[in-house]
Protein backbone atom coordinates (compact mmCIF):
# COMPACT_ATOMS: atom_id res chain seq x y z
CA UNK A 1 0.00 0.00 0.00
CA UNK A 2 1.44 3.43 -0.91
CA UNK A 3 2.57 5.55 1.97
CA UNK A 4 1.43 9.11 2.66
CA UNK A 5 4.34 10.86 0.95
CA UNK A 6 3.98 8.63 -2.12
CA UNK A 7 0.27 9.42 -2.30
CA UNK A 8 1.02 13.15 -2.11
CA UNK A 9 3.53 12.88 -4.98
CA UNK A 10 1.19 10.79 -7.12
CA UNK A 11 -1.72 13.16 -6.50
CA UNK A 12 0.48 16.11 -7.51
CA UNK A 13 1.32 14.25 -10.72
CA UNK A 14 -2.28 13.20 -11.46
CA UNK A 15 -3.66 16.69 -10.78
CA UNK A 16 -0.83 18.19 -12.85
CA UNK A 17 -0.04 20.60 -10.01
CA UNK A 18 1.78 23.85 -10.86
CA UNK A 19 4.63 23.07 -8.46
CA UNK A 20 5.58 19.83 -10.20
CA UNK A 21 5.08 21.37 -13.66
CA UNK A 22 7.56 24.13 -12.78
CA UNK A 23 10.08 21.51 -11.70
CA UNK A 24 9.59 19.65 -14.99
CA UNK A 25 10.28 22.88 -16.92
CA UNK A 26 13.65 23.05 -15.21
CA UNK A 27 14.32 19.35 -15.77
CA UNK A 28 13.73 19.73 -19.52
CA UNK A 29 16.57 22.27 -19.70
CA UNK A 30 19.00 19.93 -17.91
CA UNK A 31 20.94 17.08 -19.49
CA UNK A 32 19.20 13.75 -19.94
CA UNK A 33 21.34 12.26 -17.18
CA UNK A 34 21.67 14.57 -14.17
CA UNK A 35 23.28 13.71 -10.85
CA UNK A 36 21.33 15.17 -7.93
CA UNK A 37 22.17 15.71 -4.26
CA UNK A 38 19.17 13.95 -2.71
CA UNK A 39 16.13 12.03 -3.99
CA UNK A 40 12.86 13.81 -4.74
CA UNK A 41 10.80 10.96 -3.29
CA UNK A 42 12.82 10.22 -0.16
CA UNK A 43 10.61 7.46 1.30
CA UNK A 44 10.53 5.56 -1.98
CA UNK A 45 14.30 5.89 -2.29
CA UNK A 46 14.84 4.60 1.26
CA UNK A 47 12.70 1.55 0.55
CA UNK A 48 14.95 0.81 -2.43
CA UNK A 49 18.10 1.04 -0.31
CA UNK A 50 19.09 4.71 -0.40
CA UNK A 51 21.12 6.02 2.52
CA UNK A 52 22.60 9.49 2.83
CA UNK A 53 26.21 8.37 2.81
CA UNK A 54 29.26 8.50 0.60
CA UNK A 55 29.31 5.92 -2.17
CA UNK A 56 25.61 6.25 -3.00
CA UNK A 57 24.60 8.32 -6.02
CA UNK A 58 21.15 9.48 -7.15
CA UNK A 59 20.66 10.25 -10.84
CA UNK A 60 17.62 11.75 -12.55
CA UNK A 61 17.28 10.17 -16.00
CA UNK A 62 15.15 11.58 -18.80
CA UNK A 63 13.88 9.13 -21.43
CA UNK A 64 12.11 10.24 -24.59
CA UNK A 65 8.75 8.74 -25.49
CA UNK A 66 7.60 7.40 -28.83
CA UNK A 67 9.44 5.56 -31.55
CA UNK A 68 7.15 2.53 -31.56
CA UNK A 69 5.50 3.15 -34.95
CA UNK A 70 6.70 1.16 -37.93
CA UNK A 71 6.74 2.56 -41.45
CA UNK A 72 3.62 1.73 -43.42
CA UNK A 73 4.33 -0.64 -46.31
CA UNK A 74 3.76 0.85 -49.78
CA UNK A 75 2.15 -2.17 -51.42
CA UNK A 76 -1.55 -2.96 -50.98
CA UNK A 77 -2.59 -4.94 -47.92
CA UNK A 78 -5.53 -5.08 -45.60
CA UNK A 79 -5.09 -2.46 -42.84
CA UNK A 80 -5.42 -5.23 -40.27
CA UNK A 81 -2.39 -7.04 -41.71
CA UNK A 82 -0.07 -4.05 -42.09
CA UNK A 83 1.66 -4.67 -38.77
CA UNK A 84 1.89 -0.97 -37.96
CA UNK A 85 -0.40 -0.12 -35.08
CA UNK A 86 -0.31 -2.69 -32.28
CA UNK A 87 3.44 -2.74 -31.69
CA UNK A 88 4.46 -2.85 -28.03
CA UNK A 89 7.80 -2.07 -26.44
CA UNK A 90 9.71 -5.07 -25.10
CA UNK A 91 11.12 -3.13 -22.15
CA UNK A 92 9.55 -0.47 -19.94
CA UNK A 93 10.76 3.13 -19.78
CA UNK A 94 12.05 2.41 -16.28
CA UNK A 95 14.28 -0.40 -17.59
CA UNK A 96 15.52 1.86 -20.39
CA UNK A 97 16.43 4.55 -17.85
CA UNK A 98 18.27 2.03 -15.65
CA UNK A 99 20.21 0.59 -18.60
CA UNK A 100 21.29 4.01 -19.86
CA UNK A 101 22.50 5.08 -16.42
CA UNK A 102 24.46 1.85 -15.96
CA UNK A 103 26.06 2.28 -19.39
CA UNK A 104 27.32 5.69 -18.26
CA UNK A 105 28.44 4.43 -14.82
CA UNK A 106 29.89 0.92 -15.34
CA UNK A 107 31.62 0.78 -11.93
CA UNK A 108 28.35 1.27 -9.99
CA UNK A 109 25.70 -1.27 -8.97
CA UNK A 110 21.98 -0.63 -9.28
CA UNK A 111 20.02 -0.42 -6.03
CA UNK A 112 16.73 0.56 -7.65
CA UNK A 113 14.79 3.21 -9.51
CA UNK A 114 11.37 4.81 -9.40
CA UNK A 115 9.04 6.91 -11.52
CA UNK A 116 9.20 10.66 -11.09
CA UNK A 117 7.18 12.50 -13.77
CA UNK A 118 5.88 12.17 -17.30
CA UNK A 119 4.75 14.69 -19.89
CA UNK A 120 4.02 14.48 -23.60
CA UNK A 121 7.69 14.23 -24.58
CA UNK A 122 9.63 12.61 -21.72
CA UNK A 123 9.57 10.24 -18.77
CA UNK A 124 11.75 11.00 -15.73
CA UNK A 125 13.02 8.32 -13.37
CA UNK A 126 15.41 8.58 -10.46
CA UNK A 127 18.00 5.81 -10.32
CA UNK A 128 19.92 4.94 -7.15
CA UNK A 129 23.42 3.52 -7.56
CA UNK A 130 26.03 2.29 -5.08
CA UNK A 131 29.80 2.11 -5.56
CA UNK A 132 30.94 -1.38 -4.41
CA UNK A 133 34.58 -0.29 -4.12
CA UNK A 134 33.82 2.58 -1.72
CA UNK A 135 34.91 1.87 1.90
CA UNK A 136 31.66 3.25 3.39
CA UNK A 137 29.63 0.80 1.30
CA UNK A 138 31.95 -2.12 2.12
CA UNK A 139 31.50 -1.46 5.88
CA UNK A 140 27.68 -1.30 5.71
CA UNK A 141 26.25 -4.81 6.25
CA UNK A 142 22.95 -4.22 4.43
CA UNK A 143 24.50 -2.60 1.36
CA UNK A 144 27.41 -5.04 1.24
CA UNK A 145 25.00 -7.97 0.88
CA UNK A 146 23.18 -6.30 -2.02
CA UNK A 147 26.08 -4.71 -3.86
CA UNK A 148 29.22 -6.80 -3.41
CA UNK A 149 28.95 -10.27 -4.93
CA UNK A 150 29.77 -13.10 -2.50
Amino acid sequence: MPRNQDLIWLNLWKDNAPSIREKAVGWRKEDALTRIEKPSRIQKARRLGYKAKQGIVVIRMRVGTGGMRRKRPRSGRRPKHLGVTRIKADVSMKEVAERRVLERHPNMKLLGSYFLYKDGMYYWHEVILADPSHPRIAKDKELRKRVIPA
